[in-house]
């Protein structure tokens, strides 16, 4: 999608002081899915939500898939370039200055907000990934990660996000320098409350650093 006006998305301003939230949803999902856990994680920081641009048998997407679990990575590397330069436009759009922005995802948004953050980090500080893999399968990665940080939060027992995946995007993050957060609870592909109460707190404890 190259016209960022038409995109449908969801803008909320926050506090000038916090950052802002990229909230990326699952399949199936729209841009008004992950509003309430927004409000959960933190409160007073900026909105910016966009509805993924690929239909599935009717379903929201961000990228294109092959199979079940099979990316099409040609078209996972595409939809990321095209949701940085939408990250470009809404900075000056919205006037949001030197606000950090970190990209809130669950299951294929998170594969979408990690993909953007491997190719293209300076459009993003960080990544919360909810029951997210390696999206750049067959693919390396040579960006410069030091400046980001990322938190996972997997299921151990999630069939549509396997952990020897988990374990390869671990590994490629750490390798290209960003601070890697990990969280592994029992259960599946979803959102526990355990996730909820870590990146509260990942989010609480990253502000401190950064401001201090």
């Amino acid at each position: 999608m190259t016209d960022h006006q038409e995109w449908p998305h969801v803008f909320e301003p926050g506090s000038a002081d916090e950052p802002v939230l990229l909230l990326l949803h699952g399949t199936g999902g729209s841009e008004h899915d992950l509003l309430p856990l927004a409000a959960r994680l933190a409160p007073r920081a900026g909105v910016l939500s966009p509805r993924g641009p690929v239909q599935e048998n009717g379903s929201n997407r961000w990228f294109h898939r092959i199979a079940e679990g099979v990316f099409d990575v040609d078209d996972v590397i595409r939809r990321a370039g095209e949701l940085a330069s939408f990250l470009a436009w809404a900075r000056e759009t919205y006037g949001l200055g030197d606000r950090q922005v970190i990209a809130v995802g669950f299951s294929n948004g998170a594969n979408m907000g990690l993909a953007a953050v491997l190719l293209h980090p300076q459009a993003l500080a960080g990544v919360i990934a909810f029951s997210g893999m390696y999206p750049l399968k067959g693919r390396t990665v040579d960006a410069d990660l030091s400046a980001i940080d990322v938190a996972l939060f997997n299921g151990d027992a999630d069939p549509m996000a396997p952990l020897d995946s988990v374990e390869q995007l671990a590994a490629v993050l750490e390798s290209r320098g960003a601070r890697l957060t990990r969280s592994v609870s029992t259960g599946g592909h979803g959102v526990h409350p355990s996730d909820i109460s870590g990146a509260v707190s990942w989010l609480v404890d990253r502000s401190r650093r950064v401001d201090s």
